[in-house]
């Protein structure tokens, strides 16, 4: 469904120098600078997947995405989406995809949401009856049956969030493009924007390709996931591969308990036989130690003095893919 070639996109900014005569200057020499927001990014998804696609801040991943939109143009390679070049901006192509940007609106802002799906179905030339099912079903499965003639400015952020769902899929796009949908939203929010994409994914066999920093997004989501880092691709896998990398470590937590003479029974330079150790500013310890080690180490910690309590976590998917990206910029 989606086919991508080493995508590059190069923005040249210009370098104002301060002041008065710096623009004057700038009239005659001026000095450009170089940004690759996207370096040679090369994948393909299949129809139906639901892939993650992650990266750090200005790593590029809408910049991709506007590029598989044709929002944008690329400086070098190319992509195919469902056949189509995204850079011919074609008819037939704006039919069958979407692109939900989590900080930009396409609702009128001062019109009752309802307002602006009458707006779409004209502009995409949808039968009364096939528009009249498809709203009743999305409404109905996100649940704001009662918002719809509520102006979008007075919507809370979840709720907008919904309605521009709704907007993006009413048409059934085969494509469906969502740059960090969920952001800024409250925890149940975000939980039933997760449940309906799950669902809609899986009834429709609907293409999605979406960017989260919330890890609970990807991997309630997400089989598989691309990683790129400054614009190069540093993974593309399995999910699970990801998490099993973590599973060759665990965290213990645990919080010494004061001796009968009140001295602290694990001094704040304390290391544990395997594995590292930090200390909270609350006395709290946070340890890695490798998962061959555990028992080891558990053993040393009650041996050496009482703690008030103590447990044993996986690696967060976070902090794995931050090494993944601190690899990606150490192996440049």
């Amino acid at each position: 469904m989606i086919e991508v070639e080493n995508l590059t996109r190069v923005f040249r900014t210009y370098k104002k120098q301060p002041g008065f005569w710096g623009g004057v200057k700038g009239l005659f020499s001026r000095e450009f600078e170089e940004t690759r927001a996207a370096d040679q990014v090369t994948f393909s998804i299949k129809e139906g997947e639901f892939v993650g696609f992650l990266g750090p801040n200005g790593a590029g991943k809408t910049t991709t995405l506007k590029m598989l939109s044709g929002l944008i143009y690329p400086t070098s390679g190319q992509a195919r989406v469902a056949g189509f070049d995204p850079t011919r901006r074609e008819n037939e192509y704006r039919r069958i995809f979407a692109l939900v940007l989590g900080q930009k609106n396409q609702l009128w802002w001062d019109l009752p949401a309802v307002e602006s799906f009458y707006l779409l179905r004209a502009i995409y030339g949808l039968e009364q009856k096939a528009y009249k099912e498809t709203l009743d079903e999305l409404v109905t499965l996100l649940g704001v049956e009662s918002k719809l003639n509520v102006m979008v400015r007075e919507l809370s952020l979840g709720e907008r969030m919904k309605m521009e769902l709704i907007a993006a899929l009413l048409h059934r796009p085969r494509v469906l493009f969502l740059d960090e949908p969920t952001i800024g939203l409250d925890v149940i929010s975000q939980k039933a924007v997760r449940e309906f994409l799950r669902n809609y994914n899986r009834r429709y066999k609907t293409t999605i390709l979406l960017t989260s920093h919330y890890m609970a997004d990807i991997s309630q989501l997400c089989e598989r996931v691309i990683v790129i880092d400054h614009g190069k691709k540093i993974y593309d896998g399995n999910l699970d591969r990801i998490a099993g990398a973590g599973a060759r470590q665990r965290i213990i937590k645990f919080k010494p308990r004061p001796g009968l003479d009140g001295a602290p029974s694990f001094p704040s330079n304390w290391q544990p036989a395997h594995g590292t150790a930090k200390v909270a500013e609350d006395g709290e310890f946070l340890l890695h130690v490798g998962s061959e080690h555990i028992t080891e180490v558990c053993q040393q910690i009650l041996n050496r003095g009482a703690v008030d309590d103590i447990t044993i976590q996986d690696v967060p998917l976070e902090d794995i893919i931050s090494e993944l990206f601190s690899r990606g910029v150490a192996a440049k």
